[in-house]
């Protein structure tokens, strides 16, 4: 069985295209985190940088160091159950240990897809007393249609493709790769 895992994990790289690179990747990094230094550099404030988890755990991990401003981190992990296609029952596994009541709350995320779990988090935020909450994704996916949330900082938009890298994965497999790559449909489906 651990060897149909290994095939298959293997498989869905051999036909995908590499569509960022390391470089570009850490440059998208950069950009956020030049956005946000921008913004909070002379503030006052120290916002709470919230991860999602579990795809923004590479992200968060690679943009808090380059973050030259006082902050307080913590996590939120929320899951759709039910078709995710097409939404389902988001719900909350780990909620903010932190008060965010009154607070800027900076939420980062790997994507933003179809947007119904950021949408349900930015308000859920909002009604817990978040004074302001900024969306900061890594990835937008330019799906062709509107979507219920508009992120404030992205770092790269990419093509309606399924992808995986950079804490982005295809049946839990290839979030370690540094660039991002865009699977082949029928790799996807024979899995």
């Amino acid at each position: 069985m651990l060897e149909y895992h290994h095939q298959r994990a293997r498989a869905l790289l051999a036909n995908a295209e590499e569509i960022f690179d390391e470089a570009a990747v850490q440059q998208a990094v950069r950009n956020v985190a030049h956005t946000l230094n921008n913004r909070f550099e002379d503030d006052d404030e120290f916002p709470l940088v919230l991860g999602v988890m579990g795809g923004a755990v590479v992200f968060t991990g690679n943009l808090l160091p380059q973050l030259t401003f006082p902050l307080e981190f913590d996590y939120i992990h929320v899951s759709r159950y039910g078709d995710e296609d097409r939404g389902g029952e988001i719900v909350w596994k780990v909620v903010p240990r932190s008060n965010v009541e009154g607070r800027v709350v900076i939420v980062v995320d790997d994507i933003l897809d179809e947007g119904e779990t950021l949408a349900h988090v930015k308000q859920r935020l909002l009604d817990m007393g978040a004074r302001e909450v900024i969306l900061a994704v890594f990835a937008d996916k330019a799906i062709g249609k509107a979507k219920p949330v508009q992120p404030d900082i992205v770092g790269l938009t990419i093509p309606n493709r399924f992808v995986v890298g950079f804490g982005m994965d295809a049946y839990g497999y290839w979030r370690n790769l540094p660039g991002l790559w865009a699977l082949n449909n029928e790799d996807l489906s024979n899995g």
